[in-house]
């Protein structure tokens, strides 16, 4: 098992402690770009944009994970055994003080609550596994979540209760699979671009395909079994028109959003794996995660202009994150 920092081959990126934890930052501050870039998606079907929301926030937000999450690095950095119940409990405690601190930040409202499961987790298994393929992170972070974390709430979760009573995966079932839904829309991505679309609808057909199959606790505590069914369905109609690169899947995609927004359906388990899912496509078209850390420690990782150019498809910067009407 190699490491970043740890003295050797082309694992090595930095020098010193100071060197170690400028490259945790590093890969904390992608984490938080990949956020920002999934809010700055436009349009999003009942979800935060940059319609409606106060994009300010959402960045602030974001940017509060930063410390957590590199401190997650430094964790994994640090294990000297690679994934154990150890570094369960110390990634759950780190995991669970950021969660408060980002909702401290936000006058006691977590605006990116819940992102911090799949971003923590593959922040801590890129620095646990920088020389690995960054699409083979999931698998481990797999490994990671299969020590129970001893320091976890007794009291059941609002997601973990209605997990139990539907039989979802929820969270912690999507990361003990290896997060799937993350390899789906790395797929769902790469694919959109391959056929030509603009990156904004390759990002908004992956958030799509994650949709249609997600079992979303957190709308099936909000609205049922029938709101998750209309989240699954209504994602399955805009790809089956065409996706967001053509005229009939731009307008399913319009008649879903508004569908979503009067019925107070918000899809978040979906946009915190396209944030998932960004964040490990970011490494690997850097070239993997040790590139991937040089590049952003000279660049700014959590504006989303960082992630709209630099990437297989070129881009401009400050190209608009939004599908054209």
């Amino acid at each position: 098992m190699r490491r970043y920092g740890d003295g050797g081959g082309q694992a090595r990126v930095g020098v010193g402690v100071g060197g170690q934890a400028r490259e945790d930052e590093a890969l904390a501050r992608a984490a938080a770009g990949a956020l920002v870039a999934e809010a700055a998606l436009t349009p999003k079907p009942g979800l935060p944009d940059t319609r409606e929301a106060d994009f300010g926030a959402l960045r602030w937000s974001a940017g509060a994970l930063v410390p957590g999450l590199a401190a997650m690095a430094a964790a994994a950095r640090r294990a000297p055994d690679g994934p154990d119940r150890r570094l369960r409990t110390e990634l759950g405690a780190i995991g669970r003080s950021t969660e408060r601190a980002m909702a401290r930040a936000n006058a006691g409202t977590a605006l990116h609550h819940g992102a911090v499961w799949p971003l923590g987790l593959l922040v801590a298994a890129a620095a646990l596994e920088p020389a690995k393929e960054p699409d083979e992170l999931p698998g481990v972070a797999r490994q990671i979540v299969t020590f129970t974390d001893p320091g976890a709430p007794r009291r059941p979760s609002p997601g973990s209760a209605v997990a139990s009573r539907y039989g979802a995966a929820g969270a912690r079932g999507e990361a003990r699979a290896g997060f799937p839904h993350v390899r789906r829309g790395l797929a769902a991505l790469r694919r959109a671009r391959q056929e030509g679309a603009r990156e904004p609808g390759a990002r908004l057909d992956a958030l799509l395909t994650v949709m249609t199959t997600l079992q979303d606790t957190g709308l099936l505590h909000t609205a049922g079994p029938h709101g998750l069914r209309t989240v699954q369905n209504g994602a399955r109609e805009v790809l089956d028109a065409g996706s967001t690169a053509t005229g009939p899947g731009r307008s399913a995609l319009a008649a879903f959003d508004t569908r979503l927004r009067e019925a107070g359906l918000h899809p978040r388990g979906s946009a915190h794996l396209l944030a998932a899912t960004l964040f490990v496509d970011g490494l690997w078209r850097r070239g993997g995660t040790v590139s991937a850390i040089r590049w952003w420690q000279r660049e700014p990782a959590d504006s989303p202009e960082a992630w709209t150019r630099g990437g297989t498809w070129g881009g401009a910067l400050g190209e608009r994150m939004a599908v054209a009407a």
